[in-house]
């Protein structure tokens, strides 16, 4: 406190002391498409949150954002941004529309800016009916781009595969190499209520209103594989499933990282992995765990900037960041967490650069992707029969 005269009392205010840390918001959905029949006043490539249903019919029934809205509803999403791209004259103008210029924020790149408009981070993106492509048209600039932005903001990014057959499934998948792509083939039919007949639809915006809900019912730790989906009535093609056999096409496609859709009670998503070259990083929910760590701790310490260095201030910020990770350890989205001082990275030049490491080590739960039971004859076991005809005799 500066000095200066006062003939009196004064009180003053010490601020020191942890701060919570809350959680970094991960269900927030962002999609990209058309919208032939959106007013004119319907922003364009602009990030606009979608308050429920009936602002989404605004957007009509032409182009991909309103039926990428209802898969994602379906499934529990309920925080949605959309950005809309002009349709071009032809497939291609469109393709280029959505991919969007970064330089300008158009396209997928649009979603960046909902962070400053609207106060939301989208960390679920997808752009339904874009992102499918044979094997042969090489890297799909959409996802490329979507890419782009999940690593900017510590999103994942959805991805529809080639929908035909597995073997183009898989080889498509060999196109991409991001922690953050989540790529599930084949589509899905689903009622169309104009036509009042079923219709192939993508399965993307489904599974982002599935990740969604389950952020927020379970946790992002949790991610819904083995979930059932609403919505729709069916696959765009059958897929060999059994729980207990290697031999089937889903195990196959999971096996080379591309998720799909079976049918046991009901229509379920299976499959953990995403596509990174780095099998540490192999499953979608230890991704998405490290990154909503990671942005929560950055996020809440924004008090600690540009105060001066104290040992105070050092312990404060530690014993915050343990204090959340211990809650996580607790809820389960850990197995364990640690924050600690490295005086080794502290030197004084560090320090008098105004510098300051703080180290965390933690690990999330890996899902049970394989359960083996082991078996075993036990011969012995025959005594019983024995001993129990002798007690009857």
């Amino acid at each position: 406190m500066p000095e200066h005269f006062l003939h009196g009392v004064e009180v003053g205010t010490n601020d020191i002391g942890t701060r919570p840390i809350r959680g970094a918001k991960s269900s927030v959905i962002g999609l990209v498409g058309t919208a032939a029949d959106a007013p004119l006043g319907f922003p364009r490539n602009e990030p606009v949150f979608l308050s429920g249903p009936r602002a989404a019919n605004e957007l009509g029934d032409n182009g991909t954002l309103k039926d990428a809205y209802i898969a994602a509803a379906q499934n529990g999403a309920t925080e949605v941004v959309v950005s809309l791209a002009e349709e071009g004259a032809n497939a291609a103008e469109t393709q280029a529309n959505i991919a969007g210029d970064i330089t300008r924020g158009t396209g997928v790149f649009s979603l960046e800016a909902a962070r400053s408009k609207l106060g939301m981070v989208p960390r679920i993106l997808a752009a339904p009916g874009f992102t499918s492509n044979l094997p042969g048209s090489g890297v799909n600039p959409i996802v490329s781009n979507l890419l782009t932005v999940s690593d900017n903001t510590a999103a994942i990014t959805l991805k529809d595969g080639t929908n035909t057959n597995e073997t183009d499934a898989k080889a498509d998948r060999q196109n991409y190499g991001s922690r953050r792509l989540y790529i599930i083939d084949p589509g899905v039919t689903a009622l169309d209520p104009e036509t009042a007949t079923n219709v192939a639809r993508p399965a993307s915006g489904y599974i982002a209103g599935l990740i969604a809900k389950n952020d927020v019912e379970k946790g992002y730790w949790h991610f819904p594989s083995n979930t059932e989906i609403r919505g729709i009535n069916g696959t765009a093609r059958p897929v060999s499933w059994n729980l207990t056999s290697a031999a089937t096409e889903a195990n196959r496609m999971n096996e080379a990282e591309v998720s799909t859709i079976i049918r046991h009670k009901g229509f379920r998503l299976w499959g953990n992995r995403g596509t990174s070259a780095d099998a540490q990083w192999a499953f979608m929910s230890v991704v998405r765990t490290d990154d909503i760590v990671a942005q929560s701790i950055a996020d809440a310490h924004l008090w600690a900037m540009d105060r001066p260095m104290s040992a105070q201030l050092v312990l404060d910020i530690m014993d915050g960041v343990n204090a959340f990770g211990q809650q996580l350890v607790q809820r389960g989205a850990l197995l364990g967490f640690e924050c600690y001082f490295d005086p080794e990275l502290n030197t004084e030049e560090t320090l008098k650069a105004g510098k300051l490491y703080l180290n965390y080590r933690m690990e999330p739960p890996a899902p049970l992707e394989h359960l083996i039971f082991l078996k075993e004859r036990h011969g012995a076991y025959y005594d019983n029969l024995v001993q129990d005809i002798q007690r009857a005799a």
